[in-house]
């Protein structure tokens, strides 16, 4: 399937303003562009977005209940109260619940924290959790990154006299839960100005107003790459608060990590010195979250709070090995729904993807339904055998499409349901499944456009690699972190020939070192799973590559190098 390279033009005044921010800022055009592309209109708007200020966060108050929220809080610390910390096991909930836990420990010893288990309880508020709360004494819970949809769930525990604060940031149901407080910036409701705010992120809020409120003496700036790693991996926007929340987060981690983050970093193997969001998002988040989808999600808990290295050490080791089998998993599971899909003859007609089997792990389901949306590029579901003759499993969206629309269109059918626009997760009775796949497929078909039915790459600019200087990596640099929203600038560069050692790489051949020009510049460069185009390029034929822009450290020497999305013949 051909990718689409959607290349972005500038308008008129848009070029004029190039022109003008660069003179002022005494930078490259193409620097400049990508300032204006992502909505910069002065030199002080650009120095501002460059080095973001936390005084730019909004006041916490503006979330609705946060009076309510703060109050509650106070009495349950004022008497003495004991409190739960409940989470969901993946990372946003886990790193939720140590900010909260880590926040409250620092004001009482009368609190516990709870993550449900993924297989006995499902996601998110359980009854099971409720009984643990009424049978260690909790009067008050506190929920993150999840209780927006548990009303029967939070009337159970109301009748045990048991108040909950909901911390959410998923898309609210008809009716909300009745806690004493509910924070969701998505409540229709609620006018806090920022919408896209990570589980964890709302957490951060709550603390934020409650020290705010009590003059609580504590360095909230510790919390943040906590608040950073939920941003990476839960698939929110790197924009607005969160791009703040995200740019300190990552400089706390390089400055001084915690220990149990420092053993993540350790045994990732990732220069700790050099942290970035991707580093975060897809080699600490995935370590992290197969302790969920493996064991349990408390082990994560335990390393972010710990303050014993030893302890640290011994479980980043442990949380390694749990990401090593998990990608075992990942295969099989992905390598069997692609024979299941082949057997079908219809698949190559369908606009959607649903599989399900019984023998698949739960906890890799959501990964093996990303990889089969890269690989036929279509909302994709994959399920596996749940509780009570229930199937249970995640859904992944395509470029645009609004997944959440989809699945809800069939709720009927569902026991449960909850997620976002690109990601979701679902339950049903068995015997409901050829019904939904029918009716989500019809939905998707008659919803979809053309142009969401193919791979886009968006492209910031077409540059000759002359363009690709140090300062221009420099302000590249300056857009950092990037992520939905502020996507990493690809660029695209046309008529691109063999320099001298462009060669096939990896173990069978299947990777591509290029070492190219375009007759201004030479640079080199990786393009994975493109190792095919290495005889087209080293017979002299001409070729339009589509990349990023990456640090190559070698024997200590940095260079900058390539990092190919797509290669595609010259007509």
């Amino acid at each position: 399937m051909e990718t689409i390279w959607n290349i972005r033009q500038l308008t008129e005044a848009e070029h004029q303003l190039t022109e003008q921010l660069a003179k002022e800022l005494n930078i490259e055009f193409m620097a400049a562009r990508m300032l204006v592309v992502r909505g910069i209109k002065s030199a002080a708007e650009a120095r501002r977005y460059i080095r973001p200020s936390l005084d730019e966060l909004n006041d916490p108050f503006l979330m609705r209940d946060m009076d309510k929220a703060v109050a509650r809080l106070h009495k349950a610390l004022d008497s003495n109260e004991r409190i739960l910390v409940y989470g969901d096991y993946d990372v946003d909930g886990t790193t939720a619940v140590a900010l909260m836990y880590t926040f409250l420990k620092s004001l009482t010893d009368n609190v516990d924290f709870y993550i449900p288990d993924r297989y006995t309880e499902g996601y998110g508020i359980s009854f099971k959790g409720i009984d643990f709360a009424d049978s260690t004494g909790c009067s008050l819970v506190i929920a993150l990154d999840c209780g927006i949809k548990a009303v029967d769930k939070i009337d159970y525990a109301n009748k045990r006299n048991i108040d909950f604060i909901v911390c959410d940031h998923h898309t609210p149901g008809d009716e909300l839960p009745p806690a004493v407080a509910v924070l969701n910036m998505k409540r229709a409701d609620c006018p806090y100005p920022y919408k896209d705010l990570s589980g964890c992120g709302v957490g951060f809020k709550f603390v934020q107003a409650y020290s705010q409120r009590y003059r609580v003496h504590l360095d909230l700036q510790c919390f943040l790459p906590l608040t950073a790693m939920a941003i990476a991996s839960d698939i929110v926007s790197v924009t607005g608060e969160n791009r703040i929340l995200a740019f300190y987060g990552l400089k706390e981690i390089k400055n001084r990590p915690s220990i149990g983050l420092s053993a993540l970093i350790e045994v990732a193997g990732i220069d700790a010195r050099h942290v970035t969001i991707n580093d975060l998002g897809y080699k600490i988040g995935p370590r992290i979250n197969a302790c969920g989808r493996l064991y349990s999600g408390r082990e994560a808990v335990e390393l972010l709070i710990t303050k014993d290295p030893e302890f640290a050490r011994q479980r980043a080791i442990d949380i390694n090995a749990y990401n090593a089998e998990r990608q075992m998993y990942d295969r099989t599971t992905a390598d069997e729904a692609l024979l299941m899909l082949a057997a079908d003859p219809d698949n190559d007609k369908k606009h959607t993807t649903v599989v399900y089997s019984p023998n698949w792990h739960k906890g890799v389901v959501g990964i093996a339904a990303s990889k089969l949306t890269e690989h036929f590029y279509r909302p994709t579901i994959v399920l596996t055998s749940g509780e009570n003759g229930q199937i249970s499993g995640s859904a992944r969206s395509v470029g645009g499409f609004d997944l959440y629309s989809a699945i809800d269109s069939c709720r009927d059918l569902l026991t449960n349901f909850g997620g976002h626009a690109f990601a979701a997760g679902l339950s049903m009775m068995e015997s409901s499944l050829p019904e939904f796949k029918r009716r989500f497929e019809d939905y998707v078909a008659t919803h979809i456009t053309e142009e969401q039915t193919h791979p886009t790459i968006t492209v910031e600019a077409e540059i000759h690699f002359t363009d690709i200087t140090e300062h221009f990596y420099k302000v590249l640099r300056c857009l950092e972190p990037f992520g939905p929203g502020n996507e990493r600038p690809v660029f695209v560069t046309r008529n691109v020939i063999n320099n001298r050692y462009t060669k096939r790489v990896g173990k069978t051949g299947e990777h591509l070192r290029l070492d190219v020009t375009d007759r201004t510049a030479a640079i080199s460069g990786i393009a994975f799973g493109k190792g095919d185009f290495a005889l087209h390029l080293q017979n002299g034929n001409a070729v339009d590559i589509c990349y990023e822009l990456d640090e190559n450290v070698y024997n200590g020497v940095r260079s900058l190098q390539m990092m190919v999305n797509d290669i595609k013949k010259r007509q």
